[in-house]
């Protein structure tokens, strides 16, 4: 995986023994851990394995799901490289969102009343995952308005599969940095011109950069930004303040009393354990070695 090497610690000899990584015998054996382990894997809640899409279409779409925002999402296993699997999963994300009843149904099945009244279709998901991938896939990727990411997978042993994101697109990410920005102030346009409008643009512009293949999802209640799953929520400004909730956990971070706060098991709106609360540039810029923290993590 871009040439990760993995050792395990020998303690019999006092050396480092090399885990050689290898592709599944078979694409069913990824996708069976990973449906068993999706929302810890992926962020997304599993819903079905091996959809048929009716009699007309005449496919079987490998996995659907609900991410954590409440997009759907499906994903596609292939065991190496194959270059038609882009081609087909876009083909079933068609299907997807001229199905969006059936889809919502089976959501009601599954996941409850409170699920379906979240769905959120204005960003589909389509998640690829093959023992790699070709330069030809990462740029067909980029000229679609889709949201797609494309993940290797590699085996390590008989206990550990790693996944790297090759490449990751969104529908948003079609517009300029510019843009961006631009709807970062309609988004607090309550406050705009205002001390916490500008510190919005900042966090927006910080989080934006952490990485390639960052994703922002408009919610409501708040801003998530994404790879494979959400590593930071945004809410909306508040008359003194911004709350940032971040997937690092509260445990292994020195809380400061105003400046961030354990929230695992309060509720709140968006994804995240560590509350961050920021009043001030300078408070941006202390957040910052966890916002990477957090963006390594996701």
């Amino acid at each position: 995986m871009s040439g990760l090497r993995l050792f395990r610690t020998d303690t019999t000899n006092s050396g480092m023994a090399e885990v050689m990584p290898r592709l599944a015998e078979v694409e069913s054996d990824v996708q069976g851990l990973v449906e068993a382990n999706m929302e810890t894997l992926l962020g997304v809640r599993f819903l079905a394995s091996e959809y048929g899409t009716g009699p007309l279409h005449g496919g079987r779409i490998d996995s659907l799901g609900l991410d954590e925002n409440g997009s759907p999402v499906i994903v596609e296993y292939k065991r190496g490289t194959d270059a038609g699997v882009i081609n087909q999963g876009l083909f079933y994300l068609a299907w997807l969102m001229d199905h969006r009843a059936e889809f919502e149904h089976l959501v009601r099945d599954r996941l409850g009343v409170t699920a379906v009244s979240q769905v959120l279709w204005s960003g589909p998901r389509l998640i690829c995952i093959a023992g790699d991938f070709t330069r030809y896939d990462v740029h067909a990727v980029r000229e679609h308005r889709r949201s797609i990411d494309l993940v290797r997978y590699r085996l390590f042993g008989s206990e550990l599969l790693g996944l790297e994101t090759v490449a990751s697109v969104s529908s948003a990410m079609q517009a300029s940095h510019r843009a961006r920005r631009h709807s970062v102030a309609q988004a607090v346009a309550g406050v705009q011109g205002s001390a916490m409008a500008e510190l919005t643009g900042a966090v927006d512009e910080v989080l934006l950069g952490l990485g390639d293949g960052v994703n922002r999802v408009e919610r409501k209640q708040y801003r998530a930004y994404q790879r494979l799953r959400n590593f930071a929520c945004l809410c909306p400004p508040q008359r003194t303040k911004l709350l940032v909730y971040l997937k690092v956990n509260p445990k292994g971070v020195d809380l400061v009393p105003g400046f961030t706060r354990d929230v695992s098991g309060l509720g709140h709106h968006g994804t995240g354990d560590l509350e961050v609360q920021l009043r001030t540039p300078r408070d941006v810029e202390r957040a910052q070695d966890m916002f990477r923290a957090s963006y390594a993590a996701a």
